[in-house]
């Protein structure tokens, strides 16, 4: 017999109906509706308008509850924390690639081909040449 289950779990898969989720989470159905429309934690839609939320989702309003009830931010508060939050795992993601392009670069049997200007446009690789100053014209 084959195992037909996936290896890994998608997080982000809307699988959860609202009472579901609220259970998972501690939380009333209506108190999901009400993060839903401050913006807090947005669930999927199916056709029907009905809400379908993902792990990820019930990750988050367990953290909604508990900068609220448990640090005692205030909703607005909550709101511009996980927006940072939000950026801050962009910016790791970006400074990942980022590296990681760095590294090929520098694993490259050319060397890397990193390049160097100056304040007049001269443009050089860094580190091999020194730049030809040119006098600027009046």
């Amino acid at each position: 017999m084959t195992n037909r289950l996936p290896q890994t779990v998608d997080q982000d898969a809307p699988v959860f109906l609202i009472s579901t989720a609220a259970r998972l989470a501690g939380m009333h159905p209506q108190t999901l509706r009400a993060y839903d429309r401050l913006g807090l934690v947005v669930p999927r839609r199916t056709r029907g308008r009905g809400r379908r939320y993902s792990a990820r989702d019930v990750a988050r309003l367990r953290l909604v509850q508990f900068l609220s009830q448990d640090e005692g931010v205030n909703l607005s508060g909550v709101r511009r924390i996980l927006e940072l939050q939000a950026e801050t795992d962009r910016l790791r993601r970006e400074l990942d690639r980022l590296s990681g392009e760095v590294r090929r670069l520098h694993a490259s049997p050319r060397g890397p081909r990193v390049f160097t200007a100056s304040a007049t446009g001269d443009v050089w690789p860094h580190r091999t040449q020194r730049p030809v100053v040119r006098e600027l014209m009046p």
